[in-house]
């Protein structure tokens, strides 16, 4: 079994959540809005990646509050889109936190091509990954 950790953060400022788009390239792997955040690099602390990846994907310097909870997805061997021929686990850890700096910029050449700040009604009409739909449940938005 493949297992990959990631963590990603849940950002409400005015009461709007900062989502970025992700896009897959590959036919397994559905793309659609998210929360910034991504896959631990080797060597860091979950905390240090979500920071990293708030800051790759969106161009804000965030800050940590507190961990909102987990999501845990499985795949298929057929259905894993790393290619390897095994199942896949990816276990996603959740934080909330606020943004203490930066500026809005979309990450470019990433897996990220869009990001924007969304109301509770304008989620509704987003094409969401499970992730995302995890973090609106523990944050007491759906």
């Amino acid at each position: 079994m493949d297992t990959r950790v990631g963590s990603y953060v849940w950002i409400v400022q005015d009461d709007r959540v900062l989502l970025t788009h992700f896009r897959s390239g590959h036919p397994r792997a559905a793309a659609g809005w998210t929360l910034p955040g991504g896959g631990m690099e080797p060597g860091e602390q979950v905390t240090q990646t979500a920071l990293r990846e708030v800051a790759e994907e969106t161009g804000y310097v965030a800050e940590l509050d507190e961990l909102l909870g987990f999501n845990s997805l499985h795949r298929s061997a057929a259905d894993n889109w790393l290619g390897t021929g095994r199942p896949y686990h990816f276990l996603q850890i959740i934080h909330r936190a606020h943004i203490v700096g930066g500026s809005f910029e979309v990450e470019i050449d990433g897996s990220t091509d869009d990001a924007g700040w969304f109301t509770r009604d304008e989620l509704a009409d987003l094409d969401r990954v499970s992730l995302t739909d995890a973090a609106l449940r523990l944050a007491g938005w759906s």
